[in-house]
């Protein structure tokens, strides 16, 4: 919550220090959520929310589960998706936060949709339980959609490429780290 000043009141009892690691604890609930959903990590998604968490995007309004058996087929279709989150900002409330993220979301290589970008807003209630933050409602906030068709190109050489299962370089390098 801002005041009328400008400045970022800290919550009766907590310290500057605290609002700032809630609301870390908060950004990286939606980052993981961002890598589950493009690297096709349902657990990461899952663990984004509260088991109750209920969850409203373009075509579906429901709980996590549910929205996961949703999803999934969904993306599976794509060739690859890539969240990139701007603005984002918390209002922290106790251990209840209003979570605003502006997002870009790309899509490609849907055989029926193709490629496109949409603009939008993840804006979300979160609740710290048992010392952990999470998602209890989100809502996927649309502002606009443009396609891409057309504009992907090949890449221009031979590099690292994002898979979307065991082999992505991310699971790589996490693999050799926890093997030590």
């Amino acid at each position: 919550m801002t005041g009328t000043d400008g400045s970022v009141p800290t919550r009766s009892g907590s310290s500057a220090l605290d609002d700032l690691l809630d609301k870390q604890a908060i950004y990286e609930v939606v980052m993981r959520y961002c890598r589950g959903i493009d690297r096709l990590d349902f657990d990461l998604v899952r663990g984004a929310y509260h088991p109750d968490g209920v969850d409203h995007h373009t075509g579906f309004d429901g709980g996590v589960e549910e929205f996961i058996a949703w999803v999934r087929p969904k993306l599976a279709l794509f060739g690859g998706t890539m969240h990139t989150i701007g603005n984002h900002l918390v209002e922290l409330h106790g251990n209840r936060a209003i979570s605003e993220s502006y997002f870009a979301a790309t899509h490609w290589g849907h055989p029926e949709f193709g490629d496109f970008t949409s603009g939008s807003r993840y804006v979300d209630l979160m609740e710290r339980r048992e010392g952990r933050w999470a998602i209890v409602e989100r809502w996927a906030v649309r502002e606009w959609t443009r396609s891409d068709e057309g504009r992907m190109i090949t890449p221009e050489a031979a590099g690292p490429r994002g898979r979307r299962d065991g082999t992505d370089p991310l699971v790589e390098l996490q693999s050799r780290l926890a093997a030590r």
